[in-house]
């Protein structure tokens, strides 16, 4: 019987230890997609409970203590910082098998040292010494990601932000590159007037412009973007329900606005012609100025109706939709193919009976002018742990190429969310492991170690080329 977390964790074979310890461990990381604070960043902020950094925003904790009979106020309410945490260390014991128990302990032993368990009996002992830490200088946010060996970070930001954060970041001389990536899914959510002319009102503001047609708002935005790149930004993100890819023609989409800056509520048609066009704009942009583009693809959201209006989004009521895909995503991707303006692009699912579906879509666009030019994303929300990682590296593996995969991020609002970096790299090493002690690949560590270290930093450097 093997320890619990020990070095060799999730390490079954002697390869996959070798893998993990001699190639994988070593590389630093490569977090080009998540949802930390960069204000955080540039003000170094320090943490005064290790709720903070671990409760505050964190709709996975959140959703296994509601499932665990922990009432609201415990988890987004009132509660002290010791009262959440007490009830998380109630709800710990009770995710054995789900990957949150093993991502708790894999934070407490990374960054605090820690590997007794948590538990309501260890609660008070584990809160005051991660609280100790984090009270010294060496465990402000900097230093946290610094004790993770980051090298690149990129959040997730809207046209309209400021990026002043960022621009902080770069000159206080900070060894980590902080750049901002472009999630312009606001200027798609035309379904409800009044939020939308509200954004156009701050867009407009941003851009320093009237936007009274069509032509406007692209060219409002396409300020943004430019100055977005001019903050070094190389990335763009969109959060859909499917990829939109409807007929439209000009003076549909005009009337279309025209209409909704008018107050006027939009037909589902008009919706998704609208939502059509805008997609094929955006990724226009991002060719005409070389960056890549990712779809995240799958999530059906704040579905608990009375939460998400006394909470908001992304507390914790999202799960995965079933919308169909594959053809709308083949016709927006050909469209832009066609026209010679497909850049670079990572395509994520969140329904995992569509892996295969994903895997194959990206040989109807490679052309040969990047490796990996259309990338299949890792695991992506529900699909971040063990099981849903290794299903989508065995259908890239099989459908396309694992080799030049841009691997793992970590898509949290959380800066001990690192350790899911080693939890991909783990598993990663262990399926090739496998895989050599089966006879199905061969044992040539030299090969394999490359095929590593390439996957868990070395793609991704080479494929955004920030």
């Amino acid at each position: 019987m093997k320890k619990f977390m020990d070095e060799n964790f999730l390490l079954k074979t002697e390869v996959a230890q070798k893998l993990y310890h001699e190639h994988a461990a070593k590389m630093p990381i490569f977090d080009y997609h998540c949802h930390i604070n960069p204000k955080d960043i540039a003000e170094d902020r320090r943490f005064n409970t290790v709720t903070e950094v671990w409760l505050y925003g964190d709709h996975y904790k959140w959703r296994a203590m509601r499932t665990n009979g922990v009432d609201e106020r415990f988890c987004t309410g009132d509660a002290t910082d010791w009262e959440k945490f007490e009830k998380w260390a109630e709800t710990v014991p009770h995710t054995l098998r789900n990957p949150l128990y093993h991502w708790t302990h894999l934070e407490l032993k990374k960054f605090f040292g820690i590997e007794k368990l948590l538990s309501p009996a260890t609660a008070k002992e584990i809160y005051d010494e991660c609280n100790r830490l984090l009270n010294t200088p060496e465990y402000s946010v900097r230093g946290l990601i610094r004790k993770a060996n980051v090298n690149t970070i990129c959040t997730t930001d809207d046209p309209v932000d400021t990026l002043e954060y960022h621009k902080q970041i770069k000159e206080s001389g900070f060894e980590v590159a902080v750049l901002p990536a472009w999630r312009p899914d606001k200027a798609m959510m035309v379904a409800d007037p009044a939020f939308f002319n509200d954004y156009m009102a701050q867009l407009e503001k941003a851009a320093g412009t009237d936007i009274k047609t069509f032509g406007d708002l692209i060219a409002a935005l396409d300020k943004r973007h430019e100055f977005f790149h001019e903050n070094g930004c190389r990335l763009s993100d969109h959060g859909l329900d499917t990829a939109f890819a409807e007929d439209y023609t000009a003076e549909e989409i005009e009337a279309i606005f025209v209409k909704i800056r008018g107050g006027a509520k939009l037909t589902a048609e008009e919706i998704l012609k609208f939502q059509s066009c805008m997609l094929y704009e955006f990724g226009v942009m991002d060719h005409k100025r070389g960056w890549t583009q990712q779809f995240h693809i799958g999530a059906q959201r704040n579905n608990n109706t009375r939460l998400f209006k006394k909470l908001g989004p992304d507390t914790g009521f999202d799960s995965i939709g079933d919308v169909p895909v594959a053809a709308p995503l083949a016709k927006l991707l050909d469209r832009l193919d066609m026209e010679n303006k497909l850049t670079k692009t990572i395509l994520y699912n969140l329904n995992p009976r569509d892996n295969e579906l994903y895997a194959t879509m990206l040989g109807n666009f490679q052309d040969g002018s990047v490796p990996g030019k259309i990338q299949y994303g890792s695991g992506w929300w529900f699909l971040d742990q063990k099981d849903g990682m290794t299903k989508q590296m065995n259908a890239l593996s099989n459908l396309g190429l694992l080799s030049r995969f841009v691997g793992m991020l970590t898509d949290s609002r959380s800066f001990l969310s690192y350790t899911r970096h080693e939890y991909f790299r783990r598993t990663l090493c262990d399926l090739l492991g496998t895989d050599v002690e089966n006879g199905e690949i061969p044992y040539d560590m030299e090969l394999l170690g490359n095929m590593v270290e390439n996957i868990c930093f070395n793609n991704a450097k080479e494929y955004f080329n920030f």
